[in-house]
């Protein structure tokens, strides 16, 4: 039951890793909509640092070496920084609706990536791994242990391995960077290919 349980955990944070990748696909696509609306130099301006911010979110989400996703990282804070600078001098200058859509919508971006990171840092806890374990251990030894005594010993090996794939799967959909089940940018790259990137 509690592995069953801990696999529906990790489908679930699955999921939301799968949505929040379509969300910041769709906050930036609408930002770079948005742009248009700010006069002609300061739009060309936030469209490019959208299109260099959104490369960056791509490979945060292709990359698997630690000390490049640092790189990401920072590259990504000082992106968020001057597209925050650039939407912000317009909005300061010359206050209207349309500044505040421009503004909302870069707030937008600038969130996505934040739910983005936060659900990719979200992880079946220490504790159910150890519980999970400690079941799979005590399950394995009383069943092994009845199995002495008759003609469930050709089964006894069922149990165990039943009990480690579904682990390993377990395992593999929590881990956002390893293993073989990962969320692509799919909606990301579909944006930078429709942007001639």
């Amino acid at each position: 039951m509690i592995i069953g349980f801990s696999f529906s955990m990790a489908t679930n944070r699955y999921d939301q890793r799968k949505n929040f990748e379509e969300g910041e696909a769709n906050a930036i696509g609408t930002e770079i909509l948005r742009a248009d609306l700010l006069p002609p130099a300061d739009a060309a301006n936030v469209r490019k640092l959208l299109g260099l911010y959104l490369d960056q979110r791509i490979e945060f989400y292709i990359n698997e070496d630690d000390i490049k996703r640092e790189q990401i990282s920072q590259r990504t804070s000082q992106l968020q920084a001057d597209l925050w600078t650039a939407v912000r001098g317009g909005a300061a200058d010359q206050p209207a609706p349309i500044a505040a859509l421009v503004l909302s919508g870069m707030n937008d971006v600038i969130n996505s990536q934040g739910y983005t990171q936060a659900a990719f840092w979200n992880r079946i806890p220490t504790a159910a791994w150890l519980l999970m374990a400690a079941i799979a251990l005590c399950s394995n030894v009383l069943f092994g242990y009845r199995s002495r005594k008759g003609a469930t010993r050709k089964l006894s090996t069922v149990l165990p391995f039943v009990i480690s794939i579904a682990m390993l799967l377990i395992a593999d959909i929590d881990a956002p960077r390893h293993g073989l089940i990962r969320i692509s940018p799919e909606n990301l790259e579909s944006l930078a290919k429709s942007l001639g990137r």
